[in-house]
């Protein structure tokens, strides 16, 4: 059983409720004051590049071109987004009468859930805490951040740039392991936004349902890659790698394994060689490229070897790559080729640099294997045809789908992310973010009173009016 120092309870006790007193007083807040509270952030924030360059190499030699992109362009551009879209996105909706409601007059609003908590993980923590973070800003909430202790330099950043950027009513970091984060889930919050696994997210939402909170699940799973006879090869391997080594294949959208049409098969994976060391280098300049991450800590890297050398027991054999370097957390680029499917990397989400490679023939038995597991959280085609792609699509169910692309669809402000069932519960991005800590309420003015001429007592005069409006209405 999780345990839980009792003062920590009461830190967390005591926040909670200024921060659901506050809440009330945020229902009436206004588009500037909202711009003006994401503004202070947006300084403090832009002046901390340096410590969270040094956080992200000391926690996972993560170089300072993907901190760049995956961490601080995402919240600039999500700050930049938000400043021009919030005044619109506040608007109340006008609504037309329908033909049963003539002689009202009718809108939507969007107001403030209340007091949120956004659980944030360790792949990309100023990313993934920052992001909810602005959406329920934005929204009018007030934010209790649980950062992961997994990457205890860039969460003390995180905690550091809140504490210097808002108040503890508005917004406040709590740090801890996962007796802290089990404690914050069982309390009685409007809104709880948890990115993660989805085992812990069944437990997430599991507790948020005790208190009837809403939530927004950002999982994962295993993302397919399909490549068809057709594609570009050398642009989809360019992709993939990218897409899948990019942070050390520690990214909730990189694709996963791929299935790639057997008369291309070898001139891809020759494609997908290529790639790899034109982009990170050969073995030999690999181990010591600063362009290359690491794996988050031992535990994981230990996993992972294991999926590779279980995998290749089973009769997988390495096409590129399978180095590891246990002192420095190093598993270099791998592809794997002749995979068993029963092998245990095939039934995990293997969420580090390791690619199996399959062959097919027949498009619809890849559709019928992908369909039999849970649905991804993305699901990439490259293909030259457009009707092959869209029948993939069609026939598959996935969070999102890239066609001859991987994973930058996570950076479109004006298309949704976000899972479906197992992969995950909620889109976010853009409005799609601010609309997900924000409740929809209607708000329904009877000008004429024409509602008061069906009701009680049931006169003749009434009845008759009664089936005149079915007919009239039907």
């Amino acid at each position: 059983m999780l345990q839980l120092e009792q003062s920590v309870k009461i830190k967390i006790d005591n926040v909670f409720a200024l921060q659901k007193a506050n809440a009330i007083t945020l229902r009436s807040s206004t588009c500037e004051q909202r711009l003006a509270a994401l503004d202070c952030f947006e300084k403090v924030f832009r002046a901390s590049f340096d410590k969270i360059y040094q956080a992200a190499a000391s926690d996972f030699s993560k170089p300072e071109a993907e901190v760049d992109t995956g961490e601080i362009l995402t919240v600039l551009t999500e700050l930049k987004h938000v400043r021009k879209q919030l005044k619109r996105w506040m608007k109340p909706k006008a609504v037309t009468a329908t033909a049963a409601m003539l002689g009202t007059k009718s809108k939507i609003i969007s107001e403030p859930k209340g007091v949120s908590l956004i659980i944030s993980p360790w792949n990309y923590p100023f990313n993934l805490s920052f992001g909810p973070m602005i959406w329920a800003i934005a929204a009018g909430n007030t934010v209790i951040l649980k950062p992961s202790e997994m990457t205890p330099a860039m969460s003390q950043v995180i905690s550091e740039i809140v504490c210097d950027s808002f108040d503890s009513n508005l917004v406040t970091v709590v740090q801890g392991d996962a007796a802290v984060a089990s404690y914050l889930t069982k309390q009685p919050f409007d809104h709880i936004f948890f990115t993660g696994s989805p085992a812990v997210g069944k437990q997430v939402m599991a507790e948020a349902a005790k208190n009837l909170s809403s939530v927004t699940l950002e999982l994962g799973g295993k993302s397919p890659v399909i490549v068809d006879s057709t594609a570009d090869l050398k642009k989809a391997a360019q992709s993939i790698s990218f897409g899948k080594f990019a942070n050390n294949g520690q990214t909730c959208i990189a694709p996963d394994y791929i299935y790639v049409h057997q008369s291309v098969k070898q001139a891809f994976l020759t494609a997908m060689a290529n790639a790899i060391d034109e982009q990170y280098g050969n073995q030999q300049q690999l181990t010591s490229n600063s362009d290359y991450c690491r794996i988050v800590n031992q535990a994981h890297f230990q996993r992972i070897t294991a999926l590779i050398n279980s995998a290749v027991d089973e009769g997988a054999s390495i096409y590129k790559g399978g180095e590891c370097i246990e002192s420095q957390r190093y598993i270099a680029p791998t592809i794997l080729t002749d995979i068993n499917p029963s092998s245990d990397i095939m039934q995990q989400e293997i969420f580090g640099p390791v690619l199996p490679v399959l062959a097919f023939s027949d498009i619809d038995t890849v559709i019928a294997e992908i369909n039999s597991c849970p649905k991804p959280l993305a699901l990439y085609v490259f293909s030259k045809k457009t009707e092959f792609s869209d029948r993939v699509i069609e026939q598959t169910s996935a969070g999102d789908t890239a066609v001859n692309a991987t994973v930058i669809h996570i950076l479109h402000q004006n298309l949704p992310f976000g899972g479906v069932n197992n992969s995950g519960i909620g889109k976010v991005g853009g409005i799609w973010g601010f609309q997900a800590f924000s409740h929809q309420r209607s708000i329904l003015d009877d000008k004429l009173g024409l509602s008061a001429m069906l009701s009680p007592p049931y006169t003749p005069k009434v009845k008759r009016m009664v089936k005149s409006a079915i007919r009239f209405l039907t």
